[in-house]
């Protein structure tokens, strides 16, 4: 299987769709795919379909990202907030935030004690909300594109925020530092496409005294199909099981969890 992996995984980073792509997620996809599909060509089409779903999907496009660094660099802080709704409004995921941007990070900072560490998991653009939180020291995002990971880098370097983005697979290698506030933004869902129990074994493996998890109120194309109610039960189980106390904060584009770890929880 090795001579076959190593063909599967040279012909998806060979794409330009998939070029960024961590390399030890697309391995992971890839094996897994691989013992399903033994014929190279039926694997590399279900990998890269696997990719799509969990990845590529939030995606439009080539995104302009040594553009908008330059435009933020060259700006008076003050500015900053209103091109980074901008820039989020290129991602899927973020621009269906943007509406209630706002109102929910002043939820955030009013209910939870001064937010200075933070772990973004699957963080696509997200990371340029580090703007709406005052208190903010330290931002660690991961997610699986290195381009975008490189351009949060320097977004970060750009504000006087402590912090690294990483183009890692969060599921087989777990973030391990300490943080007030772990965000999964719709991230759970996303995910669990690939391994629910891998989802669900990241969640208990964060060390953060916070979680606020989200989920999406419809599909990405427009249809809700009972999806707040359905995501909404099944997490609120999740956290029963584990004596973690939630709060729900329901929005037009998503349901927001704000999760109080009990002590002593993994």
């Amino acid at each position: 299987m090795s001579e076959a992996l190593e063909a599967l995984i040279a012909a998806v980073l060979a794409s330009g769709k998939y070029a960024q792509l961590a390399p030890d997620f697309v391995r992971a996809v890839a094996i897994d795919q691989l013992r399903r599909h033994p014929k190279h060509k039926d694997a590399l089409k279900a990998t890269k379909n696997k990719l799509h779903q969990v990845a590529a999907a939030y995606f439009d496009g080539k995104f302009a990202y040594g553009r908008w660094l330059a435009e933020l660099a060259e700006m008076p802080p003050a500015e900053r907030r209103a091109a980074c709704r901008a820039i989020m409004g290129q991602h899927a995921s973020t621009r269906e935030r943007l509406p209630i941007l706002d109102e929910l990070f002043a939820l955030l900072t009013a209910k939870l004690p001064p937010i200075r560490n933070v772990l973004d998991i699957a963080c696509g653009l997200n990371p340029l909300c580090a703007l709406w939180l005052p208190d903010l020291v330290r931002y660690d995002a991961y997610d699986l594109y290195h381009d975008l990971a490189d351009f949060l880098n320097g977004f970060f370097r750009l504000i006087g925020v402590q912090g690294t983005a990483y183009a890692q697979d969060v599921l087989g290698n777990p973030p391990t530092q300490y943080a007030d506030l772990a965000l999964l933004m719709k991230a759970l869902p996303c995910l669990a496409q690939f391994d629910g129990a891998a989802a669900e074994r990241l969640l208990d493996s964060l060390n953060a005294d916070h979680l606020v998890v989200t989920f999406p109120a419809h599909s990405l194309g427009g249809r809700a199909k009972g999806m707040v109610e359905n995501y909404s039960a099944r997490f609120e189980a999740l956290m029963a099981v584990r004596g973690w106390q939630t709060e729900r904060l329901l929005f037009a584009s998503e349901v927001a969890f704000i999760v109080t770890r009990s002590h002593g929880a993994a």
